[in-house]
């Protein structure tokens, strides 16, 4: 066991946990925080996707004690009180969920990858659009290239049409 300091949408957190807890179990089962999602608990589906220091991880195999010192943000955390951050309610907006049970690791990853999006990082189908696309970043992000920034979440119902025009919604408004 040890002290884990966290700052966890803005509010500073110290708890007692096992060194070999996760952080989605110290966010769900300590902080109950349970807008995050334990999915396939193997990394692989994006339902736990939380933002860490401003990057997107899956908490499911983030070691909690790892992350000591860190700010984390959830989907609990990118709303203004009742007010819904803009990528929240374009989902809403677009019919961007089915069952509901990925929406909070697509909506967490969705609002990381704009981030990174507008710092300048690439991605595969940067490279794919050319030369200008990789010595520049994309000017736009095109359908391919949100589908391709969020791969890494998974979606049971089949809903990417949706998720992809929620996000594309945000880009334009942001634009």
């Amino acid at each position: 066991m040890r002290d884990v300091t966290l700052t966890v949408n803005g509010e500073t957190r110290t708890v007692t946990a096992d060194v070999r807890s996760t952080l989605l179990d110290l966010l769900r089962e300590t902080l109950h925080l349970t807008g995050t999602k334990k999915g396939c608990d193997h990394g692989l589906c994006g339902a736990c996707t939380v933002s860490v220091d401003g990057e997107r991880v899956v908490s499911c195999l983030t070691l909690a004690a790892s992350v000591d010192g860190s700010d984390v943000l959830t989907v609990e955390g990118l709303a203004d009180g009742d007010r819904l951050h803009p990528v929240q309610q374009a989902f809403v907006d677009c019919d961007g969920f089915q069952c509901g049970f990925c929406t909070s690791g697509q909506i967490s990853s969705a609002h990381a990858m704009l981030t990174e999006y507008a710092r300048g990082d690439l991605s595969t189908a940067s490279f794919e659009a050319g030369r200008a696309a990789v010595c520049h970043g994309p000017k736009a992000l095109s359908h391919d290239e949100i589908r391709e920034r969020m791969a890494g979440n998974i979606c049971r119902c089949g809903a990417y049409a949706n998720i992809v025009d929620a996000i594309a919604v945000v880009v334009e408004e942001t634009t």
